[in-house]
């Protein structure tokens, strides 16, 4: 018997993921934007659906995932907690944070081992390990969400404090450690009310400087850097939370 993928988005990350299960012997089947799920539901029975689209589209998509594919979901967005699954419905989905860089005309770059949990998990294990990509498989829901948030303290602080200092996280570690403190404390604030409860801070901070010794000339402002600003402000003004640092750098960054 034929064993499927589908794979939701075809872009840089989800065509790597769709050559790592290809290697594994699966077909893969992508739903594009000339297509959907509802229409792919009936002609497809997959092991697993990896949704590969950007932040911006994953709550209209996550609307649309059919009732037989949910407990097959793979997500692999930036800024992901689980309260952007359960507010779908959906129960128990894989969930991997990306530690891989992958741009049009390069390899990929890995800053460190990308944590994956769920019941897929070692299906995209297994996937990334046929790309010699390095992952590994987290056991609770409690060490899944430190590895969510850990992600979004270095995306966020990086690019954040990067529309001011520009450089590597490198430099923003060593030259402007106060920036980087004032901003990452912002980042918590928004997370802890995001999550509904006080995150381990001292943890937090340490598995940010081990991302950032991972690869320390990454680029701290990609192209989200605004919007990710705007987002998080968004978050912080909707929980009642001052965001001195953030509001600071919005004043000075964004409607130019």
């Amino acid at each position: 018997m034929n064993k499927s993928v589908v794979v939701v988005g075809l872009g840089e990350l989800g065509s790597v993921f769709a050559r790592g299960c290809l290697k594994l012997g699966y077909s893969v089947t992508p739903v594009t934007r000339h297509n959907s799920m509802a229409e792919m539901v009936n002609q497809v029975n997959p092991e697993a659906v990896i949704m590969a689209v950007g932040e911006a589209d994953i709550h209209t998509l996550l609307g649309e995932v059919p009732d037989a594919w949910q407990d097959r979901l793979v997500l692999i967005q930036n800024e992901l907690l689980p309260r952007d699954w359960q507010a779908h419905s959906i129960e128990n989905p894989t969930v991997i944070s990306v530690w891989f860089e992958k741009k049009k005309g390069m390899d990929s770059k890995v800053v460190m081992p990308s944590p994956i949990y769920g019941p897929k998990a070692r299906l995209v294990f297994d996937a990334l390990a046929q790309l010699d990509l390095p992952s590994y498989i987290v056991d609770s829901t409690d060490e899944l969400e430190y590895e969510l948030v850990r992600k979004n303290l270095y995306i966020l602080t990086t690019n954040i404090a990067g529309l001011e200092v520009g450089g590597n996280v490198q430099q923003l570690e060593t030259q402007h450690p106060d920036l980087m403190q004032a901003v990452a404390n912002d980042v918590l604030d928004i997370q802890d009310w995001l999550t509904h409860q006080k995150q381990d801070r001292k943890r937090l901070m340490q598995g940010l400087t081990e991302a950032f010794a991972g690869d320390p000339e990454h680029k701290c402002m990609g192209r989200s850097a605004p919007a990710r600003l705007a987002r998080a402000l968004g978050f912080a003004s909707e929980a009642g939370i001052k965001a001195e640092q953030l509001n600071a750098l919005a004043k000075a960054h964004l409607n130019e």
